[in-house]
């Protein structure tokens, strides 16, 4: 069994979850505070994911970041950045393809935090980006772990933006749902199984893992998950 697939989803799928924390805190905040009439806009291009085919992103995606573009020749020419048919190319896209998975959860739970918290913390001489690290991000620990699972699921199972942006080059951009596909047009179902079976469990062993902590069974169970 040919395990380079897999290990490069994982790897896909943790770097793409990492810059989306980063990425998705402060837009996430700025959504559930700001009163910009841009806001609509903003909400609107965050979760066209959501709504959009991922073949049609994708398309969009390889277009934009195609040498044949003045944008991709820039990266190109300038930077020494391909971002086409590349692995660096795939975080961009997973990023930008997964971003409402984790925005929107994180967004939901800064709102339904009280103003006090936020008060008290500035009454006590604490800065604004103190009291959001310190005090703010602890209370929605659950908001940011939905994101977090749902952003690795969805970039582990991805496939149209993937193909699109990626192709299906052997150690380099050959993921695991492609590998699936290929496996499968080969009528090599055991080596199709088996992809599948990992991913499957992989699936099942996060979201447990997640209701697992947000039902407090860690606490029940006088294990301490801190």
């Amino acid at each position: 069994m040919n395990r380079a697939p897999l290990i490069l989803t994982l790897e896909l799928a943790t770097i793409t979850t990492a810059v989306l924390f980063v990425v998705s805190l402060p837009v996430a905040w700025w959504l559930a505070h700001s009163r910009s009439r841009l806001k609509p806009v903003i909400e609107t291009l965050v979760s066209m994911p959501l709504v959009l085919p991922p073949t049609v992103l994708g398309f969009y995606f390889l277009i934009f970041f195609s040498p044949g573009n003045a944008f991709g020749r820039w990266l190109n020419e300038w930077l020494g950045i391909k971002l086409v048919f590349s692995f660096e190319g795939l975080v961009v896209a997973s990023v930008l393809y997964s971003l409402p998975f984790m925005v929107h959860p994180i967004q939901s739970g800064i709102k339904g935090l009280p103003d006090s918290l936020s008060e008290a913390s500035y009454v006590m001489g604490k800065s604004g980006i103190t009291t959001f690290f310190r005090v703010l991000l602890p209370n929605i620990k659950a908001s940011v772990l939905t994101g977090i699972v749902l952003s690795f699921a969805h970039t582990v199972g991805e496939f149209g933006v993937i193909l699109m942006i990626g192709g299906n080059i052997p150690g380099k951009t050959r993921v695991a749902s492609i590998a699936i596909y290929d496996e499968v047009e080969a009528l090599n179902y055991p080596e199709a199984n088996f992809y599948s079976m990992v991913l499957l469990i992989i699936a099942f062993s996060i979201l447990l893992l997640v209701y697992l902590i947000n039902g407090g069974y860690f606490r029940k169970s006088g294990i301490n998950t801190k």
